[in-house]
């Protein structure tokens, strides 16, 4: 996938999101940093303050267990729709023309229930892969060759 000069890329994934911009040209990428964003989002088993519920059935003295709330993953969402709405300002302010999304696959998903009509004309392309963490030569790397 070619990134243009001028280009917006934003590497998110749930807790951590990165905005870069195409410095270099398509063929030779050079993504600079804008913007790092991270939010602290504990693993479910620290978020939870108790165990499930029980509730009992309309029929008989069974005890059934409630269906206990991910808050990991709430905000996760959470999280995703809020990386949208960033998006969905810059867009308005005439920050980009092209938008590149890195994002694992249900980040992904979460941000496209949310982007703009905006911001979905301006997206070139997606990428569905976790690459938050990787050094930013091996991110241009990867989406060049995607």
């Amino acid at each position: 996938m070619q990134i243009d000069h001028g280009a917006m890329v934003l590497v998110a994934d749930g807790r951590k999101l990165l905005f870069f911009r195409n410095k270099g040209d398509a063929a030779y990428p050079n993504l600079e940093a804008e913007t790092v964003r991270e939010q602290d989002n504990p693993a479910d088993r620290d978020q939870a303050s108790d165990a499930p519920g029980r509730a009992l059935n309309s029929v008989g003295s069974h005890r059934s267990a409630m269906e206990e709330v991910d808050f990991h993953e709430l905000e996760e969402a959470r999280f995703a729709a809020e990386a949208a709405e960033l998006l969905k300002h810059r867009t308005m302010a005439h920050d980009y023309d092209k938008l590149i999304i890195v994002a694992p696959p249900t980040a992904l998903g979460e941000m496209r229930k949310h982007l703009h009509k905006e911001v979905q004309d301006r997206l070139v392309g997606e990428i569905a892969k976790d690459l938050t963490n990787h050094p930013v030569p091996e991110i241009e790397k990867l989406i060049a060759a995607s």
